[in-house]
């Protein structure tokens, strides 16, 4: 599955996107599979209600499935004006 960041994520991350095998049921089990990867993705995900997620381009939460899901991207609230 391919995993994308943006904004501040990608920054902390250090990278926009990355191709990623995992055994996840949830979007929350990746970003917990993710937090104990490194000290950089613990970092980005540190606070949860600064960050949302979409599931194959379609805006989601936590508890969405993985299940044949191809992408999964993760950035800051988004602003109008």
């Amino acid at each position: 599955m391919q995993i994308l960041y943006f904004a501040w994520l990608r920054e902390r991350i250090g990278q926009p996107k990355e191709e990623l095998e995992t055994e996840a049921l949830t979007v929350g089990d990746l970003v917990q599979e993710l937090k104990a990867r490194e000290p950089r993705y613990a970092a980005a995900f540190e606070d949860m209600s600064a960050v949302r997620v979409a599931v194959d381009q379609a805006l989601s939460d936590m508890d969405a499935p993985l299940k044949g899901v191809r992408e999964v991207a993760f950035f800051p609230p988004m602003t109008g004006g």
